[in-house]
């Protein structure tokens, strides 16, 4: 008698046949990521790679598909409305606002924080490596420091999707390796359910952290993503483990990576 099988978990991320026309040209993507995983999605300049993550964020709205997140039609939602967190190149920190008011945006808009919002955003900070910046301004910080204050605010939200868009590309070689080690355990320590402070209530866990990634540099994510999307000409024409780039099949992923 055979075992029966388990069902698959719904995905964190799906996209059904979305397509984007940009006049005469189309992009469509089709597209699965499962709960907790990493998907870094590389390809040329305008492969789509950004069009996608728009796509998703709810900044632009598909001719024709579906954009499900936890298996639910989001197709139609306004981007404060979907469920996820977004890190850009550009990090959108408010200039005029010190670094513990940037952050506790993750959480809340309010100028009054509770014993328990305050000791969350304290603790952001000091899993970023920031303890005892907040009271800085963002022009103080250097560009990695600004760097890790958007993400303290993004894995604030506890959102279960992150959508990162090239965020490191302006950071030198060893501060963008030093940034993607920092999200890996940020990654390992929500995918683990790591407590987080509350109001003295019981303890939460956060959602485990699916992240997608559009990143310029294969060499990234060969070494942190579990999986890989090759984009060209505005489709998906290639997935896989992150370990294919050693070894592409694909004729134009292959011509990407210059093999």
């Amino acid at each position: 008698m055979t075992a029966p099988t388990r069902p698959l978990p719904t995905p964190a991320l799906h996209l059904d046949a979305v397509t984007c026309r940009f006049g005469t040209e189309t992009m469509r993507f089709d597209l699965s990521v499962a709960p907790g995983e990493w998907l870094a999605i590389i390809g040329p300049s305008g492969a789509g790679k950004s069009t996608l993550l728009d796509l998703v964020a709810g900044f632009l709205s598909p001719d024709e598909g579906r954009i499900l997140i936890d298996g639910i039609d989001r197709t139609g939602d306004a981007p404060a409305q979907r469920p996820l967190s977004l890190v850009f190149q550009d990090n959108n920190l408010f200039p005029h606002l010190d670094v513990f008011r940037n952050v506790a945006l993750g959480i809340t808009a309010r100028r009054r924080l509770s014993d328990g919002e305050r000791a969350r955003v304290e603790a952001a900070l000091d899993a970023v490596g920031l303890p005892g910046f907040g009271h800085r301004r963002p022009g103080t910080l250097s560009g990695g420091e600004r760097q890790r204050v958007a993400l303290a605010r993004a894995v604030l939200r506890e959102r279960p999707l992150l959508l990162l868009d090239e965020p490191f590309a302006a950071l030198g070689p060893a501060l963008r390796a030093d940034m993607l080690e920092l999200l890996t355990r940020l990654k390992a320590a929500r995918s683990g359910g790591a407590p987080h402070g509350d109001d003295r209530s019981a303890k939460r866990s956060a959602p485990p952290m699916t992240i997608v990634l559009v990143t310029h540099n294969p060499e990234d994510a060969r070494r942190h993503a579990d999986r890989v999307a090759f984009l060209d000409a505005g489709r998906i024409a290639v997935t896989g483990p992150a370990a294919m780039l050693d070894a592409p099949e694909d004729a134009a992923l292959r011509s990407y990576l210059g093999r």
